[in-house]
């Protein structure tokens, strides 16, 4: 496969590798040999040119002097970050005769891989390394923390992770941009709604704070946390109050709308407006908007589903568009998520034939503070790579103290000395995707990407691919599946007849053509993987998995008394914990701030600019207050993971709980209660 990595000068064709819906087509600048400037590609028929400044500062990130070049082993105690240079041959020694060594004495299960999508690049995200730990045994890592609620909950009502062609919200009249902060998390969603507003369109912004989407909405819904599935149920209670449902498309594409006519009587708006904390006239308002604009379309974003009730309450929002009927119209419906179009033969690319024990127990990536300290039988070593549990994770101080345990070893791949590497007795330093070769599938769009390598690997720095490739070598597996080439790696993961839609995607066309369409039709008229092949407003399913059948608001769970809901959202110029620790994106982000409403910040004597405590059992924080009418009483928001520094406390998740959503093992990221107070200087 070509690479442009050994051309010192030039402007070559890239991907965006964040775990973001985007998955913007880029053109990378090298001047002798480095990368000098990134821009978006003109030519990508979705991102047009336009990318963030995350990715538009790249290169400072890439060129950071404190990226790791070299493996090193700890030498000071864990957390200190104390550690000396080593060898490659060392590091996979290293880690292979201490792992050799567990399988005898504890078993392969004592040993935990965890990561997750700090790159999207399917090869080095979900490949080499599932095939390695497959083979040896390993626990396996339950990889929830994002969006597995949602996506359960979206599947029981439509089967599956397909939407609408976004490409297609231009010819939308009303855009609902639910729970989603679509300037900072999903930009070209945000182009092509101001597109559709030229058209003549509305944009509604539904969410806990008023952020950068919010402030550019028509109208800005601000709403109690967790009480989203209730405001859908209100509209729907006056949808067919008001003869606003679409009744022939009901009987023809959906089953239980009967059953949902009579259930939604009890969210009459004024109980709603009691719950959501929507005013009664608003709930009217809307559901009125929804039903008489055509083409309609809801952007669900992220936010509503890191809820107790999350998958409840995306499955309940996605029967909205079934109701009025608008997935008919181009331009209508709704978009979840996308990656069913393009979904590969992930059997293929990850090997689970190569597990022998098929009944390896599962771990859930939101509990491994508790499961550090609490399983029967102990992970006795981790290998984390593409993540930062550290300060990533729910219930972070207990993370961290997890982290530390002697008897833990700790191996960290990454681009720089994170806040979880500085525990590791091992770490190796991680190649950027700029070195990689990868293919790339959005989960929002229907493009999928390849990436050649554009410049040389940085110091002796190695690919997922390439170290697991060491590691499998190191512990004796002689197995075929660890020695292919990335190329016969993409072309097994794309030969998926199960898919037709991408059965003319392979290496070679995207080699020469570098994004290429799934051939993508309209979702109605036609069947949907779910057991009646209609969209399920009452799904049998759901019941026997023990859920109410209908769309229904299930309070959060209230396991302390603290008067604040607390909700860490992101902020524009992180990606979680990426960036958070590069100079030029923290310089633009300012500060961490706690954004209050003015009468609570009143009762709390505490003043716009003041710094404040944040606290609840679990840890605490110290952030800059915020005061205003940008969240609704009672709820208080935090945007961003800031990286660790000494002298400050501003690790949000510490204040975060580590419980399983509804559904999907998803985290509960902003179901937790917190209390604040001004700190008062002495």
């Amino acid at each position: 496969m070509n690479s442009y990595s050994k051309t010192l000068d030039g402007v070559f064709p890239s991907v965006c590798s964040l775990d973001c819906p985007d998955q913007c087509g880029l053109l990378v600048h090298k001047k002798e040999g480095k990368i000098v400037k990134i821009e978006g590609d003109p030519n990508h028929p979705v991102t047009q040119g336009n990318i963030c400044n995350k990715v538009r500062n790249m290169p400072s990130r890439i060129y950071d002097k404190n990226r790791l070049k070299y493996p090193m082993k700890r030498t000071g105690t864990k957390g200190d970050g104390h550690f000396e240079r080593i060898g490659w041959k060392e590091a996979i020694d290293t880690i292979t005769s201490r792992w050799k060594d567990l399988i005898v004495n504890n078993g392969p299960e004592s040993i935990l891989p965890y990561s997750f999508y700090g790159n999207m690049g399917r090869l080095n995200a979900e490949g080499m390394d599932r095939r390695f730990f497959h083979k040896v045994g390993a626990s396996r890592l339950d990889r929830t923390i994002c969006q597995s609620a949602g996506t359960a909950g979206y599947t029981y009502t439509m089967g599956g992770s397909f939407g609408i062609d976004p490409e297609d919200t231009i010819h939308s009249k009303l855009i609902i941009l639910w729970g989603i902060n679509a300037v900072s998390t999903n930009m070209h969603q945000m182009i092509l709604a101001q597109k559709a507003r030229k058209s003549g369109a509305k944009i509604v912004v539904i969410d806990v704070h008023k952020n950068q989407t919010g402030k550019m909405a028509d109208w800005f819904i601000p709403i109690t946390p967790g009480t989203d599935a209730a405001l859908a149920l209100g509209m729907m209670h006056v949808l067919f109050d008001e003869n606003l449902e679409d009744e022939p498309f009901l009987k023809k594409y959906t089953v239980g709308h009967q059953e949902l006519r009579e259930h939604v009587k009890e969210y009459d708006p004024e109980t709603v407006a009691g719950i959501t904390g929507v005013p009664k006239d608003d709930i009217l308002k809307l559901a009125r908007m929804y039903g008489k604009t055509s083409p309609a379309f809801i952007r669900i974003g992220n936010g509503p589903q890191h809820h107790d009730n999350g998958g409840m309450c995306i499955r309940t929002i996605s029967c909205l568009p079934a109701i009025t009927g608008h997935w008919l119209l181009k331009g209508g419906g709704a978009i979840k998520g996308n990656s069913g179009y393009l979904a590969f033969n992930t059997g293929a690319l990850q090997r689970p034939d190569l597990l022998h024990k098929k009944d390896t127990r599962l771990i859930n990536m939101n509990r491994i503070g508790s499961a550090l300290f609490e399983l029967e039988k102990p992970i006795k070593s981790m290998y984390v790579y593409g993540t930062n549990p550290a300060v990533v994770a729910p219930e972070g101080n207990k993370v961290r103290q997890g982290l530390q345990r002697e008897d833990l070893f700790l191996v960290v791949h990454d681009l720089f000395l994170t806040e979880t590497a500085k525990y590791a007795d091992i770490v190796l330093p991680a190649a950027s995707s700029f070195e990689n070769t990868d293919i790339y599938s959005s989960y929002w769009h229907h493009y999928i990407q390849i990436q050649e390598p554009v410049i040389e690997a940085y110091g002796e720095s190695k690919s997922n691919v390439e170290v697991f490739r060491l590691l499998a070598e190191g512990m004796g597996f002689h197995d075929s599946v660890f020695k292919e080439t990335e190329e016969e790696m993409i072309d097994a993961a794309l030969d998926f007849p199960a898919n037709p839609l991408i059965e003319e995607i392979k290496a070679e066309s995207l080699k020469k053509n570098k994004f290429i369409k799934a051939r993508i039709k309209p979702l109605f008229p036609g069947r949907l993987p779910t057991p009646s092949g209609k969209i399920e407003l009452y799904s049998q399913k759901m019941k026997d998995d023990g859920y109410p059948p209908l769309p229904t608001y299930i309070p959060l769970k209230e396991v302390n008394k603290f008067p604040f809901l607390f909700v860490p959202a992101p902020n524009h110029n992180f990606l979680n914990s990426t960036f958070s620790n590069n100079t030029k994106h923290a310089a633009m982000e300012k500060e961490p701030r706690l954004h209050i409403n003015t009468r609570d910040a009143i009762n709390a004597e505490i003043k716009d600019g003041d710094l404040v405590r944040i606290w609840n059992e679990r840890g605490e924080c110290e952030l800059k207050a915020v005061v205003g009418e940008l969240v609704l009483p009672g709820t208080v928001v935090s945007q961003g993971i800031w990286a660790d520094a000494p002298g400050t406390k501003h690790l949000v998740n510490s204040l975060t709980p580590d419980r399983l959503s509804d559904m999907g093992g998803g985290a509960v990221f902003f179901s937790g209660r917190v209390n604040i107070s001004k700190i008062r200087k002495e």
